[in-house]
């Protein structure tokens, strides 16, 4: 009786072709992004080595962006993923989200808005539900906090404005930055965006602390309420 042949495992392919070898000799960016997500998984499953098992996902989710906004749940659903690739998988990209946010830490949002939108965009906008988020700034306009204040449904989020001035009042800030996201990925304010906008202005005013913006932001966009002329004065 002929026996079947079993797929060689990446342990047993060259060094030079092996991701973890590869990387180490030639460094992180000669990889594939298969490759990067291979050395994350260590070891593929019946069937499939690791770069397999990395293509495939990569490739269902459409890219890395979607891997990583995959949840822990979404996760344990594909085939052969136990516990512990899905923990690698989730560490890796809360890692990264926490490197984008060490680097506005100290930033002034004026002169250098780019990287507050990376770690926006990053921490935001693969939300299946609005997240309320708030700058706070010094009198110099660099960050020195951020908080996710409130969270609600994908339709609609409930904020308090006195809960905001409380809190920059504690982080003794003189200004804020207001974000949300909108999950639905448009970008434009609805009616009830910009009342509550004002409403957080009036509060703030009472304690000397100056919105200077609102950013809404969606997939890969975002709208500012500066720039379109729509904070009250």
């Amino acid at each position: 009786m002929n026996q079947a042949i079993e797929p060689k495992t990446i342990k047993m392919w060259p060094a030079s072709e092996r991701p973890r070898e590869r990387l180490m000799q030639l460094g992180a960016a000669a990889l594939s992004d298969a490759e990067l997500v291979a050395v994350l998984l260590r070891s593929g499953i019946r069937g499939k080595d690791a770069i397999t098992l990395a293509r495939d996902l990569v490739n269902q989710c459409g890219g890395l962006r979607g891997l990583f906004a995959m949840s822990g749940h979404d996760l344990r659903q594909v085939k052969g993923f136990g516990a512990a690739k899905a923990a690698t998988l989730l560490a890796v990209a809360e890692l990264a989200r926490r490197q984008l946010k060490e680097n506005i830490n100290g930033r002034n949002v004026i002169r250098d808005p780019e990287s507050v939108m990376q770690y926006l965009y990053s921490s935001l906008r693969d939300k299946t539900r609005e997240v309320f988020k708030v700058l706070y700034l010094n009198k110099a306009n660099c960050i020195i906090s951020d908080r996710d204040l409130f969270h609600g449904t994908v339709d609609e989020a409930t904020i308090h404005p006195r809960e905001i001035v409380k809190t920059a009042l504690d982080c003794y800030a003189t200004a804020l930055v207001l974000v949300h996201n909108h999950p639905s990925g448009r970008i434009e304010p609805s009616p009830e965006d910009r009342q509550m906008t004002k409403k957080i202005q009036e509060a703030c005013a009472t304690v000397s602390i100056r919105v200077l913006d609102h950013i809404i932001i969606g997939d890969n966009r975002f709208f500012s309420f500066c720039e379109n002329g729509l904070l009250s004065a």
